[in-house]
């Protein structure tokens, strides 16, 4: 399982309070907490060495290249790519400390960051599934509204979200949302995209907030999760990586020390490490704007995209208490699954929870950071199952509470 650990980085101070200070990425990553704790400081990190992984493993850059002290790419280039450094040489960095330590363990590569240096080793796991990494920004519902984002200075990463959001939308065949039932639709020639109901069809630009912020997300996690299934990667070459492959297949031909067999394996690896075989979905706020049973039926599909391969990975930053509750319907229904011996029992699981979005307790951490400590903690469970006992449904019992005490005031006049 991937790893990162994070001290002394934006909101994120003492890091991790257990594991020695180790967060597992697993294949269900949840963080809660407040505006300013670092949710997202902690996802785009993951985001960031993820990709810096896949560089190394492609061949598009080596390890020397990172390392170099002189130019410090992490900080002049990485960073700012999510906006998590300062871009002007003037400014200080708000993000970026002299005593940050960052380290990610990765299936191909153990990366650590401190004392402003990077160190890259190889590590001894032979197996790595290249990914599809998708960093899905709050700000997706600003796409809905223009029509050439080119011509705009959007973040990089959004700027590469509204790229898959396009290749999405030319795409478009059939797709229903989960939400409500409804078709899209996308005219290419006007680059106009429609949601039609039973008796309606509208732009997406007049349409409810929730479909304006739902709707590019979903349209990309299902385009991204189904075109990296195993073994179906839709995605071509660039020419320079086109360029990388051929070189590396001469060179596999034109070894006469091995064997048909090792040959095989040597272009199976290689071949590897250009097709993309997981997808690793990384979104911010999914509930943004959304009915509380919408957030179910939302969290639904991003599952089912999850569950499409086994290495896929979902990472959730949220405020929602809602999503906390539904998590525990899909790991409690895993548990069921393992269960049930009719089918009429297996029919009955499946009204209540989907079976494709099903997601095991071991498969699933959630994390709740703190804005003033600048801890993280993982969230307590109970027999396996996510705890009721964590910060949003707190605040929500919080609001009881004053309404409560609101009523002793009333009694009183």
């Amino acid at each position: 399982m991937n790893k990162i650990k994070i001290k002394n980085f934006g909101p994120i101070k003492s890091g991790f309070q257990e594991n020695d200070g180790w967060l597992d990425i697993n294949k269900v990553t949840v963080f809660v907490g407040n505006q300013g704790s670092g949710k997202s400081t902690v996802a785009k990190l993951i985001s960031t060495f993820v990709w810096i992984e896949k560089s190394l493993v492609r061949g598009d850059y080596d390890k020397k290249w990172f390392e170099r002290k002189d130019t410090n790419r992490f900080k002049s280039q990485f960073l700012p790519y999510h906006r998590l450094g300062a871009t002007d040489k003037n400014k200080d960095d708000t993000y970026l400390k002299t005593n940050s330590a960052i380290e990610y363990q990765g299936d191909a590569y153990h990366i650590k960051y401190e004392n402003g240096a990077m160190s890259i080793t190889e590590a001894s796991n032979e197996i790595y599934q290249l990914p599809q990494v998708m960093y899905v920004p709050a700000e997706r519902n600003f796409l809905t509204y223009i029509k050439d984002a080119g011509e705009l200075r959007l973040s990089s990463a959004l700027r590469d979200f509204n790229t898959e959001y396009d290749k999405a939308k030319n795409n478009l065949k059939n797709l229903f949302l989960p939400i409500s039932n409804i078709e899209v639709e996308y005219n290419k020639q006007y680059d106009n995209l429609y949601l039609r109901g039973e008796d309606y069809k509208i732009e997406i630009t007049d349409a409810a907030s929730g479909f304006q912020s739902f709707v590019p997300l979903y349209l990309v996690s299902n385009f991204l999760a189904k075109s990296v299934k195993q073994g179906e990667s839709k995605e071509t070459m660039s020419s320079k990586e086109k360029l990388r492959f051929e070189k590396g297949v001469q060179e596999i031909w034109n070894n006469k020390n091995l064997t048909d067999e090792q040959r095989t394996f040597a272009l199976s690896a290689l071949s590897s490490k250009f097709n993309k075989s997981a997808f690793v979905n990384i979104v911010e706020e999914p509930e943004q704007n959304l009915f509380p049973s919408s957030q179910w039926q939302m969290l639904q599909s991003l599952l089912e995209f999850n569950n499409m391969n086994i290495d896929n990975k979902l990472i959730i930053t949220t405020h929602s208490p809602y999503l906390i509750n539904y998590l525990t319907l899909v790991v409690k229904a895993g548990e069921l699954r393992e269960k049930v011996k009719t089918d009429n029992q297996k029919n009955s699981l499946e009204q209540i929870v989907p079976l494709n979005t099903i997601t095991n307790a071991e498969n699933l951490s959630i994390y709740e950071l703190d804005e003033d400590s600048g801890c993280i903690k993982s969230l307590e469970t109970y027999e396996g199952l996510p705890s009721d006992e964590n910060r949003l449904n707190i605040i929500l019992d919080e609001g009881n509470e004053l309404f409560a005490q609101l009523l002793e005031i009333q009694q009183q006049l």
